[in-house]
């Protein structure tokens, strides 16, 4: 898989207040059909997003045309509920980079790493913080450095450091998926090979 080299972001935020976020609610199932990852995201939140009649929801904040960052700061228990990938792959196909929130249900925080998605866990009052500088300030732009680990409000915040896997870690920032990270290490692996079993 093709995938962008993660290392330091900088957006502005999209606020998702609502706590315990099933991954039902972020793809419902009746859109799981595809076994491509693409197309997801015109249906992600579909139900919160569209009327029953296919009209948009003006009151969403995924349709306010103003909303146009990176980053999704979503309540408490973000990806709870089933393991269905497809609900990483709709938050990629609509275009987050960055999911903050102070929990995220375990199953999904992999998939999100495993699609080159960055989960960042904050403490509640962190997450509080966050909420209250968007409402301040609707354009409020956040640094997610992944190479030294903090998210930073913009501009001069003070640093939020987050803890992450350091495979992982090392996948998001070279665009890797597990098979890349195997082959990356052919030429190590080579020269294991040809000391342990010479001629």
């Amino acid at each position: 898989m093709n995938r962008k080299e993660f290392k330091r972001m900088v957006s502005a935020m999209v606020p998702l207040p609502a706590e315990n976020v099933d991954t039902d609610q972020i793809i419902p199932a009746r859109f799981l059909k595809s076994t491509t990852r693409t197309g997801f995201g015109e249906n992600l939140f579909r139900d919160w997003r569209y009327d029953a009649e296919g009209n948009p929801r003006k009151d969403f904040i995924l349709n306010d045309p103003s909303r146009t960052g990176k980053i999704l700061v979503a309540g408490k228990n973000f990806g709870c509920g089933s393991s269905r990938e497809h609900a990483a792959w709709a938050i990629a196909d609509y275009g987050f980079a960055v999911l903050i929130s102070s929990f995220f249900g375990d199953i999904f925080k992999n998939n999100a790493l495993n699609n080159g998605i960055l989960p960042i866990q904050v403490p509640d009052a962190y997450l509080r913080f966050l909420f209250g500088e968007i409402a301040r300030d609707p354009g409020v732009e956040l640094a997610a450095d992944l190479e030294h680990q903090f998210i930073q409000v913009l501009p001069g915040g003070d640093q939020q450091p987050f803890d992450i896997n350091p495979y992982k870690k090392s996948c998001l920032i070279n665009g890797y998926d597990d098979l890349d990270y195997l082959l990356s290490l052919r030429p190590e692996i080579g020269r294991f090979e040809a000391a342990r079993y010479p001629g």
